[in-house]
């Protein structure tokens, strides 16, 4: 038996590598079943919150829509703004504990997501680890690399290969876990990068960040460089752009202040302002005390 076209191909593929606009457009895609239909929603409001309009995400899904998008509606609340995020944890829990919908694959990935901003990757995995979803373990392949447990994350990617080598989100995670690893692994997963490029002919900042940490492992701050500054022009306030940015200028002896000040605008709550202001901190403490 034949098996039926995959219709969203084409949007799942633009939302995994990042080009969250292309996926919004070629999102009109006719005669699908319910539960494509649904699919496609979800992920059409997702690059929605990938691209920072999480009002409208908030505004267009109301309370009658289907799980998996009052889910998504809630990773849009939480990311909208530091005054959101206890109610959208709350509501995430009470929906997680209900037993006719808490065990949505959508809502598990949100809840993984959410969590995982929390950076409380046990609570993550409670939700996650059973998996089901290409999505789900791709998600959890990131959770065991921030746990720093390559060897898990190796797992969730055997897993992944068996069902299907060739997925995208197959090559992301195997990219992602070689950049972890290190050493020789640096060069297949600039490949991994460099293929989507050129087979799918776009530059989205998720393969630029990906090829220029690539670069920034080998050695080769120059190249990696130009590659986010190409990135940074596609989207100005990009958190990952501007942190590799910082860490890149710091290399090639260039100030990077004013990415620094861009992303102290943009993400207040990212790592490396968080960490940057504990050290201030600790100087002005250790200065106190001497003077």
């Amino acid at each position: 038996m034949a098996s039926s076209p995959d219709y969203l191909f084409g949007l799942r593929n633009n939302f995994y590598l990042g080009a969250y606009q292309a996926a919004i457009n070629c999102s009109d895609v006719p005669d699908l079943s319910q539960e494509c239909a649904i699919e496609r929603d979800s992920l059409v409001y997702r690059s929605y919150i990938a691209l920072g309009s999480y009002q409208l995400v908030i505004n267009e899904i109301d309370s009658s829509a289907p799980t998996a998008l009052q889910a998504v509606k809630l990773l849009a609340m939480y990311l909208s703004g530091p005054g959101n995020k206890e109610a959208a944890i709350a509501s995430l829990q009470e929906w997680l504990s209900d037993a006719a919908i808490g065990n949505n694959p959508v809502l598990r990935l949100i809840a993984g997501i959410i969590y995982m901003h929390e950076q409380d990757y046990n609570e993550a995995l409670k939700h996650t680890h059973s998996a089901g979803t290409m999505e789900l373990r791709a998600l959890n392949v990131q959770i065991y690399l921030k746990m720093h447990r390559s060897d898990h994350a190796e797992r969730e990617l055997k897993h992944m290969q068996q069902s299907d080598e060739d997925h995208t989100l197959t090559q992301l995670a195997n990219a992602w876990i070689n950049l972890a690893v290190g050493g020789s692994k640096i060069q297949e997963a600039y490949l991994i990068f460099q293929d989507f490029s050129d087979k799918y002919n776009t530059q989205t900042g998720i393969i630029l960040n990906g090829k220029a940490v690539c670069c920034m492992h080998m050695g080769h701050f120059d190249e990696a460089e130009s590659l986010l500054l190409e990135a940074l022009n596609k989207d100005a306030k990009d958190a990952e752009t501007l942190a590799n940015l910082i860490v890149c200028s710091l290399h090639v002896g260039k100030s990077s202040s004013r990415f620094f000040s861009q992303l102290k605008l943009s993400h207040p709550e990212h790592i490396l302002v968080k960490r940057s202001a504990a050290a201030e901190d600790s100087f002005d403490r250790a200065v106190r005390s001497v003077a």
